[in-house]
């Protein structure tokens, strides 16, 4: 179960996977031969206070950003990364194909277990407590997907039971109070709340999405508001952030929902962001975003919407706070 896509989606899709193809054989090749092992265990980032991938020389290298400015450089490659509680999750390539996975580590980064991804890695997140890893990658070959078109996919891996849930398309929907029964339900951005239950998510159809507030264990889902993709929870679970656009053609902007009063702040500066924003603590916010033809930065914005988000690491992405 998926969603149709708007153009812009389609075309950036087409443009990926593109690119993956006709980098084929040379690219794939090299990583073969320089991608860690599945059973490596890799020297663990210095605990500074952000972590990050660094794109510098296309290495992709899981970074910490030390407080004193330096960055350290692990051998960890990644293309999306999250780490909570000892937990850590890198969404990589895996093979020839090319093929992805993810990689559940422990404190030390050795290896924990590795689940195959269906497609291109996009989302990656951890529970506070280290107990849910949740992924989002983008899918194609999907048949009600029109030509050249991708989907997504969403799944969690419970470190307590050892269970894998492949997909949550199989959740009971109810979207403004009724049952979701659409054959092309998509759903990304999985946040999981302090209970490792609670969780919220974007779910799609039929061109329009939803933030969903969801029960791991219930196996439901429910819509908040219309209009939201890529949700981020706060750690005291008040607020949700996530990036929204009042029509397709617009640019998406981060936004923050306090769902107490159900109240949104636009956060200023974050135009064009098209990303899974993270909390670095319970005032900041931070993201990647090319902006003005420049590399890939990550931007730091408070979550009130008192100032403008502000480039802080050049040429990185997928920021986590590892306080």
């Amino acid at each position: 179960m998926k969603v149709w896509l708007s153009g812009h989606r389609v075309l950036v899709g087409v443009v990926a996977i593109v690119l993956l193809v006709l980098g084929g054989g040379g690219y794939v090749a090299w990583t073969a031969v320089h991608q860690p092992a599945v059973s490596e265990d890799a020297p663990a980032p210095n605990a500074g206070d952000v972590v990050f991938i660094d794109l510098d020389g296309g290495q992709d290298r899981v970074t910490t950003l030390e407080p004193d400015g330096r960055r350290a450089t692990s051998s960890l490659r990644c293309q999306r990364f999250y780490r909570a509680a000892g937990t850590s999750v890198c969404l990589r390539l895996a093979g020839p194909g090319p093929t992805y996975e993810a990689a559940v580590l422990k404190a030390d980064n050795s290896v924990l277990k590795t689940i195959p991804l269906p497609g291109i890695p996009s989302r990656a997140r951890v529970s506070a407590s280290g107990n849910i890893v949740a992924w989002t990658s983008f899918v194609t070959g999907d048949s009600y997907t029109v030509p050249g078109g991708f989907s997504t996919r969403a799944g969690f891996f419970d470190l307590r039971t050892g269970e894998v849930t492949e997909s949550i398309e199989h959740f009971e929907a109810t979207v403004n109070n009724r049952p979701m029964k659409a054959a092309d339900v998509n759903y990304w951005g999985i946040t999981v709340a302090a209970d490792d239950t609670t969780f919220y998510a974007t779910l799609a159809s039929g061109g329009l999405n939803w933030l969903v507030k969801g029960d791991l264990k219930a196996k439901t889902v429910r819509s908040v508001r219309q209009n939201a993709e890529c949700p981020s929870l706060s750690p005291d679970g008040t607020r949700v952030a996530y990036k929204k656009r009042p029509t397709p053609l617009d640019k998406w902007s981060l936004v923050v929902l306090d769902l107490r009063t159900n109240k949104e702040t636009t956060l200023p500066e974050t135009s064009g962001i098209d990303d899974q924003a993270t909390w670095l603590d319970a005032n900041t916010l931070a993201f990647g975003l090319v902006k003005g033809g420049a590399r890939t930065a990550v931007y730091y914005v408070p979550a009130d919407g008192s100032a403008p988000a502000r480039a802080e690491i050049h040429n990185a992405a997928s920021p986590v706070s590892v306080k």
